[in-house]
């Protein structure tokens, strides 16, 4: 009898499936910078990462202010604190103290999550045209470029990221309320952040997925059966954020190298 001493014999197979995935995706990040490197494509990566870069900083610098007046304004509605001071319990301050903590890191990942989806539809155009590239790179074959194409890709991505906006925005408002339950709100900014880059991955990778004439359903479909591809890319995309300008190029760039791997498999 042969006994599988692989990193995830103890988990089922579908987590076996999903960290499979996801380490499919974060070595896709990695060979996206040689790939970058070696096929001269940074023209493509800093002037759009300039721009991203200077919207985030604004955008979030806004959010993180107006977060922190909701969360306040929400304070003052229930009388929290006037109610702290009177049965003045340790316990219950803690409590009350990490669920402002959770609801203002929830709101944060919903302000970031509407900016994401901002950029998504603003760079649909040079997302597009970048995973064209990087695919005909792959295939050796000669990149040409059609505007008629391009324009529908990238009328798709945008619809996509509206589509996900929504419901994701949905999902959100659920964890908000979830998040104002104590102790078990505390798991919520988790929950948060896989939804934050699995939705953020689906944009991405169905950028691949329209070059093989998948419907936005059918690409929606396979991604759920694929988490783990979309999880790890947008994982990634947010650890990327200590070099923030890098970030939305990398991500396409190594999205259409994960989808290419799966799709040989």
């Amino acid at each position: 009898m042969t006994i599988d001493y692989s990193p995830f014999t103890i988990f089922t197979p579908q987590i076996k499936a999903l960290l499979k995935e996801i380490v499919i995706a974060i070595q896709s990040w990695g060979e996206a910078r040689q790939f970058i490197q070696r096929h001269r494509l940074f023209k493509w990566i800093i002037l759009p990462g300039i721009i991203y870069t200077a919207l985030f900083i604004a955008g979030m610098f806004f959010f993180w202010t107006s977060s922190d007046g909701v969360v306040s304004w929400i304070s003052r509605q229930l009388s929290i604190e006037v109610w702290l001071q009177k049965e003045r319990n340790e316990w219950l301050s803690f409590i009350f103290v990490m669920m402002g903590m959770m609801l203002r890191l929830i709101l944060v990942l919903f302000y970031f999550s509407l900016f994401k989806y901002l950029i998504l539809i603003i760079g649909a155009p040079v997302f597009a045209y970048l995973s064209e590239k990087t695919e005909a790179i792959i295939d050796n074959k000669e990149h040409s470029f059609n505007w008629k194409e391009l324009k529908k890709d990238a009328e798709r991505g945008m619809k996509l990221a509206l589509r996900n906006a929504g419901w994701q925005s949905v999902y959100l408002f659920a964890l908000l309320l979830l998040s104002l339950i104590p102790v078990i709100g505390w798991i919520t900014p988790i929950i948060a952040l896989l939804m934050e880059c699995y939705y953020f991955g689906l944009s991405m990778l169905d950028y691949s997925f329209a070059r093989v004439n998948f419907t936005p359903a059918q690409s929606v479909a396979f991604t759920g059966r694929h988490k783990g591809l979309a999880i790890g890319n947008g994982l990634l995309f947010y650890l990327m954020h200590v070099l923030i300008l890098l970030a939305p190029a990398y991500a396409v760039i190594a999205a259409t190298l994960s989808v290419h791997k799966v799709k040989n498999s």
